[in-house]
Order: C-alpha cells, then sequence, then structure tokens
C-alpha cells in the first residue's frame, strides 16, 4: 500500500516568500482535508502533490521513491487528481471521458479492455451518472461534470486519491454521497487528500486536517485536535458559533 511522503515542503506560491515546511505522511486509510481562505496556497499544494508544479523546496517521495524521478505512467498508476474546474479539450461521451481513467494500465496504443469497460460503468453507477453515458460531456451540468471527473479518477483506481474542491457544484445529497464514497474508498485502503471549502464536509469525514494560512504557516494532525474554535476563527478571520448534531461538530459563521 503507497504512501506519500513530503519532506520539508515549501510550497512555491507566486508573490510569497515565507512558508513553513510541511512534513507530511499521506498513509492508506486516511482521509485528509485541507482547510484554508481564498489564496492560502491549496490548489498550489495539491498539483504540487501531484507533481505537477514543482515545490520551493522539499521532496516529495511515493514509498520511498522520488516523485520528481517517477514515470509519468508510473505516477498516475498511485496517484490520481480531481482538479476544481474542468475544461475539455475535444468532445467526448460520459463512457469515454472515464475511460481515459484507464490509460496508466494500458500499453501504448493498446484498447480498451472488457474489464476497463467494466470499471468504467461501475465508477459511472457509483457516481450516480451512468444514465449519462452516451451524453456528450460538454452537455453536462456543472455538478454532472463534477461526478464524471470523480468517476474517471475511481476508473483510474490510484492508490493515493488527490482531489481539489471534490464538493464543488455538488447539489447536498450528492455532496454527502461523494464524501461516503470517499469514505469507503479510504476504508478500502486508498488514501484520500482533498481541498475544501466547506469547513463542516471536513469535520463530518476527515480524520485528518492541514490548515493553511494566507502567510504561509500551517499546521496539520488528527481532525479532533484541529477542529478547536479559536484556531479555526484565527485561520478563517471570523467569528464561528459551533453546536453538535448527529454526532459532529457543526460550524456557522456569527453574524
Amino acid at each position: 500500500m503507497s504512501v506519500l511522503t513530503a519532506d520539508n515542503l515549501i510550497i512555491d506560491v507566486p508573490g510569497r516568500e515565507a512558508g513553513s515546511p510541511l512534513n507530511l505522511e499521506i498513509r492508506p486509510g486516511q482521509v485528509w482535508g485541507v482547510l484554508g481562505p481564498n489564496g492560502a496556497g491549496k490548489s498550489t499544494l495539491i498539483h504540487t502533490l501531484a507533481g505537477l508544479r514543482a515545490p520551493r523546496t522539499g521532496q516529495l517521495q511515493v514509498d520511498g521513491n522520488s516523485l520528481a524521478a517517477m514515470k509519468r505512467r508510473d505516477v498516475a498508476r498511485q496517484l490520481g487528481l480531481v482538479f476544481q474546474e474542468h475544461h475539455d479539450g475535444f468532445p467526448a461521451t460520459v463512457l469515454e471521458t472515464a475511460l481515459v481513467g484507464r490509460h496508466p494500465w494500458l500499453s501504448p496504443w493498446q484498447m480498451e479492455r472488457a474489464e476497463d469497460l467494466a470499471f468504467a460503468e461501475q465508477a459511472l453507477e457509483a457516481l450516480d451518472v451512468g444514465h449519462l453515458r452516451d451524453r456528450s460531456v460538454d452537455t453536462l451540468s456543472g455538478g454532472e461534470r463534477q461526478r464524471v471527473a470523480i468517476a474517471t479518477l475511481m476508473t483510474q483506481n490510484p492508490a493515493i486519491w488527490l482531489l481539489d474542491e471534490p464538493s464543488n457544484h455538488l447539489d447536498l445529497h450528492h455532496q454527502v454521497a461523494v464524501m461516503q464514497l470517499l469514505a469507503e474508498q479510504a476504508a478500502g485502503g486508498k488514501a484520500v487528500f482533498m481541498c475544501l471549502h466547506d469547513l463542516n464536509l471536513a469535520a463530518r469525514w476527515c480524520d485528518q486536517l492541514l490548515l493553511l494560512y494566507p502567510g504561509g504557516e500551517a499546521c496539520w494532525g488528527p481532525a479532533d485536535t484541529m477542529l478547536e474554535v479559536s484556531v479555526l476563527e484565527r485561520l478563517y478571520g471570523h467569528r464561528l458559533v459551533t453546536v453538535e448534531a448527529d454526532g459532529a461538530p457543526v460550524f456557522v459563521p456569527a453574524r
């Protein structure tokens, strides 16, 4: 089971000189949530962890192997990424889009096999978009397109799931369904690491939290130790009111 390690990692945020070195181990079975205000570097961090951006300093390793030295096909078998927004470069159906997730597992020019098709169809059903399989992705709503992106990641079947705002565009029912699916993936041995704007989704579903401050400061640890009102108020620069509902804390911004 794969472990993604960040050693003294400082992400490269333009215009920001300082930054706390991050020393993280993202392990199988964990659900990480990254919280912070706009501009704190959440997307930059997740793109860096995926190997799409170089860090300012520090190292990234997968099972002790340098991420920078790995072949992209090998990286794609270990790490998968859902972007915050989706820009489709060419027309494709929902099923064709999901099947892109199988490419790291195929040799060059190899056609998808029956088992690849089954992976994609099962993922689309799990994300409640199986009935859209023959629709062009450019005809979908924002929420439908987001669920197709997560289904594509599920089809890819990497060991470590990196997601930038997975609840983006989703209605309430599908937010809960997606978070439940991610928790199930972690319970099955995947590692899940995601940026979130919704503090309450993080409080309910994440067991590890990383807090990113605009100036580059960071702190992280088990969720129950990070969900302190004073800490979160400083993070967001806003007073919070907290209550408990259904066994979990609920944070409400004060007027």
